[in-house]
């Protein structure tokens, strides 16, 4: 199997290199055969991996394919741990990178950068997998780093665009912060555990539980708290979380495939997969699980108000990503992982389905993105028009929709936890349903329903989409509706990641859960009576009255609250605090350490130093060498003179 999981892994890259340095040669059509194929037999294989571990029965592989370097007993590796949690993840990575290969042939028909793109793209899947596959820290942060560098190439494809450039760098920075935090958790990882190796350092952690460390003198901080919270702040960044949120929406300004691909089922993800991951460390410190439910709960309900106000489609779509993934972080908080990964599998297909469904809305639209400028689309776009209307229904958590049973679980969950932070997070989450809805639907009336907003040429032009756009549609749409029950028993209330996540027997929320709900069906029935349901369908309901009956009261409703609605416009100002006091003071330091740092200390005192004092002796050494004997003749006369006379009196 050993050669498998290295197919799975090469096959995207080696794609990726022939696009990317022979895309002249073989032509648009040979750079999106040649990379599809890639990702195509990525996905087969995978798909392959995952049957054997579901109901195959294989055993778990962790083993190592390539020995980078060995410093002191501790081996550099680079390696593979292939358990049901992994298959999952690579299944998923490979179906959805699938699509949206598909669909990019007719998004970016004509683009200059065409070769380029699908280049990019199949290299990010090869990363990813590579970061999900990994059976060691350090080659968990190669691919880490490897999918935040070609979401900066994606992010700013269109690089003549100033927006874009701006985008991909504010993306870029800001992942630099999170990813400060990351490599601090895996140095101390080092540090403590003296090896790379998740199966040593899962090992080993138990032993580690009571230790401590002084980061200031006179405070003693848990190791094992630190430590997770430092890798909990790379999740923070990579997974968008209050307050390193800032960049994902404005990473809309690249191309609608990428937000399919790297904002809704790969790198947005990979935060959740590494704290999952990572439960056997997670468990030992309540603490650090408190901190990660109270900042999901956060970015749950108040990433999902900032999609009340957003008139550009995806930015809608964006926000409830955001949302989503505060949703999924609550439910780590919980230690309910099985749920946040059960929710990051069924939100990939949703989600996926929702970007590449606004994406070809503005194919339509001739890249048109206000809403506000959209309205009656129904009828010109029937495909586009049901399968978003599925996946806004999975979104929103409607009865039986995959949607339904992963949220559902989380909100559960949460419920039944007594972390500190779980009511505080319980009340968001129950909320947030609400709001999602509210959003939700507020964005698909104003595109396919109501009057018709678009100039007369527009209109003209309005059909649907091509094939290859709308073929991956209809193939996301239909494990958002399907892929849910399936799951509920095993991934959801069963022991189907019990080989990849640790959870305390008393923190167990979701074996609570699984007393009380046998199934799907179970879950399903109570479900039904449940507020989350009727929180979803007052949001559906609201959002059709005010949009679509009363679109008059939203326009009153923001002027008679003013207030509130500039601070939502303004995304509650974190970019103004980024952009007026964080941002500057950080310039302000940089300048502060280059003058007394770089030019006064580095430059001034030891190179123009040391060159200063080279010159000084070298000037006096040229003053004695004059050249005349008698000078030479005193000197010795004087040094012999002193030498007898040190050696008498010593």
């Amino acid at each position: 199997m050993e050669n498998v999981y290295l197919t799975i892994v090469l096959a995207p890259l080696i794609a990726a290199i022939i696009a990317g340095f022979f895309g002249r040669k073989i032509g648009t059509t040979g750079a999106h055969w040649v990379t599809i194929v890639g990702v195509g037999i990525s996905f087969l294989l995978s798909l392959r991996v995952f049957w054997d571990q579901w109901l195959g029965g294989a055993e778990v592989f962790n083993g190592s394919v390539y020995t980078w370097m060995v410093s002191e007993g501790v081996r550099f590796e680079v390696g593979f741990l292939i358990d049901r949690l992994s298959a999952m993840m690579m299944t998923v990575v490979t179906f959805v990178s699938l699509m949206v290969h598909i669909y990019t042939i007719g998004y970016m028909k004509g683009d200059p950068g065409y070769q380029r793109f699908f280049a990019y793209i199949s290299l990010f899947t090869f990363a990813m997998l590579m970061l999900v596959m990994s059976n060691n820290f350090l080659q968990l942060f190669f691919g880490w780093e490897a999918v935040g560098v070609v979401s900066y190439l994606l992010i700013g494809f269109w690089y003549k665009r100033p927006s874009a450039i701006h985008a991909n760098l504010k993306a870029f920075l800001i992942n630099r912060v999170g990813d400060f935090g990351f490599l601090l958790g895996i140095a101390a990882i080092f540090l403590y555990f003296n090896s790379m190796d998740y199966a040593e350092v899962f090992a080993a952690a138990p032993g580690v539980e009571g230790e401590t460390m002084s980061i200031i003198a006179g405070w003693e901080w848990s190791v094992m708290t630190v430590i997770c919270i430092l890798l909990f702040i790379g999740a923070m960044g990579k997974s968008a979380q209050v307050p390193l949120h800032t960049w994902l929406p404005d990473s809309m300004e690249g191309p609608t495939p990428i937000s399919a691909l790297i904002h809704a089922a790969t790198m947005v993800t990979a935060g959740i997969y590494m704290v999952a991951r990572m439960s056997p460390m997670f468990e030992l410190s309540v603490t650090a699980l408190s901190v990660v439910l109270i900042v999901g709960a956060v970015t749950a309900l108040f990433m999902g108000i900032l999609g009340l106000v957003q008139h550009d489609i995806k930015r809608v779509v964006a926000y409830s990503t955001l949302s989503q993934l505060g949703y999924m972080t609550v439910a780590l908080g919980v230690s309910a992982y099985a749920a946040g990964i059960f929710h990051l599998m069924t939100h990939a297909f949703f989600k996926a389905l929702l970007f590449l469904a606004a994406g070809s809305v503005i194919i339509a639209m001739h890249h048109i993105q206000d809403m506000r400028q959209m309205g009656g689309l129904r009828k010109y776009m029937p495909i586009t028009y049901w399968t978003c209307l599925i996946g806004a229904l999975a979104l929103i958590g409607f009865p039986g929709f995959s949607g339904f049973f992963s949220k559902d679980g989380i909100i559960e969950a949460v419920a039944l936890s007594e972390i500190p932070g779980a009511t505080f997070a319980y009340w968001a989450v129950l909320i947030g349903v609400f709001v999602t809805a509210l959003y939700t639907f507020r964005m698909f009336f104003l595109t396919f329903h109501g009057e018709e907003r678009m100039d007369d040429h527009t209109r003209k032009d309005l059909k649907e989409s091509p094939w290859v756009v709308t073929v991956p549609l209809i193939l996301l749409a239909i494990p958002s509706v399907i892929v849910g029950a399936p799951f509920v028993s095993s991934m959801l209330l069963g022991d189907f990641f019990a080989e990849g996540i640790h959870v305390a027997a008393e923190r167990d929320v979701l074996a609570m859960l699984g007393e009380k709900y046998d199934g799907a069906m179970a879950l399903l029935m109570h479900g039904l009576v449940a507020p989350p349901v009727y929180l979803a369908f007052a949001g559906v309901a609201l959002a059709w009255f005010l949009w679509l009956k009363r679109p008059d009261i939203p326009a009153a409703m923001a002027q008679r609250f003013s207030a509130v609605h500039k601070l939502l416009e303004n995304k509650y100002y974190f970019d103004h605090l980024n952009e007026k006091l964080i941002a500057p003071a950080g310039r302000g330091l940089g300048r502060l350490f280059w003058q007394v740092g770089d030019v006064r200390l580095i430059d001034g005192l030891v190179v123009n130093g040391s060159a200063r004092l080279v010159g000084w002796v070298s000037g006096v050494a040229r003053r004695v060498q004059t050249g005349f004997l008698y000078h030479y003749a005193f000197a010795m006369v004087i040094g012999l003179t002193a030498l007898v006379a040190w050696l008498i009196l010593r």
